[in-house]
């Protein structure tokens, strides 16, 4: 041992390692190439930047929707929300929120769990009279605040006493963007906060971003579930945790040590049964367990990630691969460059050798130069993540915060793992060719070095940059034209114009002969203004909450419900031409159409069709059943008009419906839409001030325009078409430059052979048809597989289109004459070039 010491200490104490020695070398060589090829080195950093920002920035996103977990969370690989499913309808129903009851019953019945928590979502007026707006609030139960590693920043988190059944305590914690933005952040403890109908007395201020488990906006009040479902459960409050008719509750838990998804899942799944049985006994019309099929799982808590992912989120997962498929073009059209500089440099490479380096020390160059250059575009990637992100993420998530990619270091990662693949991928041509190549045959080829020579890699590597190419472009123009048919679709009313107005009680005692006086006088105060122009009450938003059901039953047939799903609509007189909705056949309701006057109803087109086939609805009975009342014991509700079908969801629509004088109903509306003469983007806060100041007590109107929910569900479309169109445009001009490069390093190899073609005689067209004829063929592969390879992906891009073929030929085709053009374009220079051989210089040279 001493002797080893010994000669540790005789060591020279400044040599570095030979390894290092040698890896500093292969650095400044890397950089030295570089400087004596700028153009070389800008070309490959630029194209290695936009895919690795493309994928750094789209990782960002789905990032956040699918993987991140939530601040605080503690140990969030043990945290899975429920999921419950049952059969209906010929599939699965997957479902994350239901009854408290049944929430009770899952954490009795199982034992797979070390901690329960529950919680509900939701929106209602914070705040007193004309500060009160829409927020978000969170329920929760006591046990929430256990999963995460987190403490208040002001008071106090609240604790089971104040979250006990039947009614919890009305206390409330508040967000820190809250208390920070509404009440500056002073000492609020102690005092009153109101929330929906009900004052709670704030205890505590959670820390900073400290969101719970929100996927939307954050919340801005915490309060006890207890409290919620007392206060805020309607007609449900006091039996709310022994019944089963109240879908509200979801549920998150921790799994014990040791358990696994699917023990977990076999447990949740046993009392999930039970629960169902339970719930059946209470109400008999439910499906039998045997049709039913109920089963549970504990899966991920984001439920972008979970099993039964939204149309947003399976095309995000299509947008993330479309980055990969960016990226691998950009691999592809560096590893081209790569090979050509190799080849241009085998002269230089067998001299070398010749000179006695070893093959391996020359490919550690040349993968040191790689490496060296993937890096230099992961730094440049992160630039255009950083620029880029925050349109992405405000397409996706509509998140108006800065992007910080250099704060992230979730992103940095994959943004530098990005760049490693890419060293490795385009480093292994370099790599390669250095060890082929005969150093006597290269030596002797002396100033014949130049001459063409065919490359089956560059060729493999061009012909795939054109197929990715293809495929990309396809799905761009797949999602252009759905995006267009939704656009074009004709939703039976014109959503443009409208604003809505909701109005919330919160807590104002209001008869029904209350409620209609005050529908009046918010109809006349918004009318009496110059900018609005039509204004009609109803009970439901387009595409907002646009689905509600009643019993009904028509004579002559056994049973509706099996026809189909049939919605209705509650409206006031003026609501068809507010709304620009058409009655086609018939009558509109009119004010004679009160209480105590014969009931009477509107039907889609749709509906008439399915329930009297080629008959005439006019005159017809419907025989509505409001709440509880059997539709067959009611008076007949006679159709005296036809209106055409209204889409309230352009993904799972239900064009049949009938509407319902809204003076006839026995439960008011609660939506007044408004048309306007001016922008109702513009126009909104100004109606909102004017409706509050006439509403009772603590009573709230919240004003939007109906453009924003029409946009929410086309929102997938138009992410698919803008990215689609995006990267595919991207790639386009990746493989557009990569195309070129290797026509024209071609034509700089051949030109000794176009010299000798001219001076034999050839003519300017043969040159210019010979190198374009080759960038044509290159193209002509590229559509090839790139068209097999989206038909393959047609199955499952399908399912994300509207109204559009995944196999259009009209796509496939446009798609086939753009690349074909791009590469007449890119061999047009080349081609020219050729055309100037000067075959004295050439012969010269024999």
């Amino acid at each position: 041992m001493r002797d080893i010491l010994g000669r540790l200490r005789d060591l020279p104490r400044d040599q570095p390692p030979r390894w290092l020695d040698s890896l500093q070398q292969d650095v400044r060589y890397a950089f030295r190439g570089l400087r004596k090829s700028p153009g070389f080195a800008l070309a490959v950093v630029a194209t290695l930047g936009l895919g690795i920002g493309a994928n750094a920035a789209m990782f960002g996103v789905i990032d956040r929707l699918m993987f991140r977990p939530y601040p605080y969370l503690r140990d969030p690989g043990s945290v899975d929300r429920v999921y419950l499913e049952t059969a209906g309808r010929g599939r699965g129903n997957t479902y994350t929120v239901f009854p408290y009851a049944q929430y009770l019953d899952l954490k009795k019945w199982t034992t797979s769990f070390s901690q329960h928590a529950a919680f509900v979502t939701a929106t209602h007026g914070v705040g007193t009279r004309d500060a009160a707006r829409e927020r978000s609030i969170l329920g929760v139960s006591a046990s929430f605040f256990d999963f995460f590693d987190s403490r208040p920043v002001l008071g106090r988190f609240f604790v089971v006493a104040e979250d006990s059944l039947p009614l919890g305590a009305n206390v409330a914690v508040l967000s820190f963007d809250f208390w920070s933005a509404e009440l500056g952040k002073r000492d609020v403890l102690g005092e009153s906060i109101q929330v929906g109908n009900v004052p709670y007395t704030i205890i505590g201020v959670a820390p900073h971003d400290f969101v719970g488990v929100n996927e939307g906006d954050p919340p801005a009040v915490f309060i006890p579930i207890t409290a919620y479902a007392a206060n805020e459960g309607g007609g449900n409050r006091a039996d709310y945790f022994f019944k089963y008719n109240w879908d509200w509750t979801q549920m998150m838990v921790r799994r014990k040590r040791g358990v696994s998804d699917a023990a977990a899942a076999s447990d949740l799944t046993n009392a999930f049964v039970q629960s169902y049985s339970a719930a059946r006994a209470v109400h008999p019309l439910y499906r039998p367990v045997e049709l039913a099929r109920p089963r549970a799982l504990a899966g991920a808590m984001k439920t972008a990630a979970g099993p039964n992912p939204g149309l947003e989120a399976r095309t995000l997962l299509w947008v993330t691969g479309v980055a990969g498929i960016v990226l691998l073009i950009a691999c592809a059209n560096v590893a081209n460059l790569f090979l050509a500089r190799a080849m241009r440099r085998r002269r230089e490479v067998a001299l070398r050798l010749a000179l006695g380096v070893t093959r391996g020390r020359l490919a550690a160059q040349a993968f040191t130069e790689t490496l060296v250059l993937s890096l230099l575009g992961c730094i440049a990637g992160i630039a255009i993540a950083q620029w880029a992100g925050f349109a992405v993420r405000r397409l996706f998530i509509a998140e108006t915060s800065a992007f910080d990619v250099l704060a992230d270091w979730r992103t940095l990662a994959v943004a530098t793992a990005a760049a490693l693949i890419a060293a490795m991928v385009t480093g292994i041509a370099p790599v390669l060719f250095a060890g082929r190549d005969d150093i006597t045959a290269t030596l002797k080829s002396g100033a014949r070095e130049g001459t063409y020579q065919r490359s089956g890699a560059r060729a493999t590597l061009l012909v795939m940059q054109g197929a990715l190419s293809v495929v990309l472009l396809i799905g761009a123009g797949l999602f252009v034209r759905s995006l267009n048919n939704v656009r074009d679709l004709r939703l039976g009313y014109d959503v443009a114009p409208v604003l809505l107005v909701e109005w919330e009680r919160r807590g104002t005692p209001m008869d029904s002969t209350d409620r209609a006086a005050l529908r009046r006088r918010l109809l006349e105060t918004a009318l009496a203004r110059s900018d609005v122009e039509r204004g009609a009450w109803t009970n439901s938003a387009p595409f907002g909450r646009g689905t509600s059901t009643l019993l009904l039953a028509v004579p002559g047939i056994d049973s509706v419900s099996r026809l189909g799903r049939f919605t209705y609509q509650i409206a006031s007189p003026d609501y068809f031409a507010t709304m620009d909705t058409r009655v086609l056949r018939g009558r509109r309701f009119t004010e004679a159409d009160r209480l105590g006057a014969p009931r009477v109803a509107l039907v889609s087109e749709a509906m008439a069709a399915r329930l009297w086939p080629g008959r005439e609805a006019l005159g017809q009975c419907l025989r509505v059943g409001w709440r509880s009342t059997r539709p067959d014991t009611m008076p007949c509700t006679t159709v005296v008009g036809v209106a055409e079908n209204a889409v309230h969801d352009p993904v799972a629509d239900h064009p049949m419906r009938y509407y319902l004088p809204e003076a006839q109903a026995d439960f008011g509306a609660t939506w007044l839409l408004l048309r306007m003469r001016r922008d109702p983007a513009v126009a909104a806060e100004e109606v909102r001030r004017a409706l509050q100041a006439v509403m009772p007590g603590q009573a709230l109107v919240t004003v939007r325009p109906a453009r924003e929910l029409f946009d929410a569900k086309r929102r997938s479309w138009r992410v698919g078409a803008t990215l689609f169109v995006g990267f595919g445009v991207l790639a386009l001009l990746v493989a557009a430059v990569g195309l070129y490069g290797v026509i024209a390093y071609n034509v700089a190899q051949r030109m000794h052979e176009l010299g000798v073609r001219i001076a034999l005689g050839a003519q300017a067209r043969d040159v210019v048809q010979l190198v374009i004829g080759q960038g044509v063929r290159f193209a002509l592969a590229g559509v090839a597989v790139g068209s097999a390879l989206a038909l393959v992906a047609a199955r499952w891009i399908q399912p994300l289109l509207f109204q559009q073929s995944a196999r259009d030929p009209a796509v496939f085709g446009l798609v086939g004459f753009l690349l074909m053009a791009v590469a007449l374009f890119a061999s047009a220079i080349p081609a020219l070039r050729a055309t100037r051989a000067d075959p004295t210089t050439v012969l010269r040279t024999e």
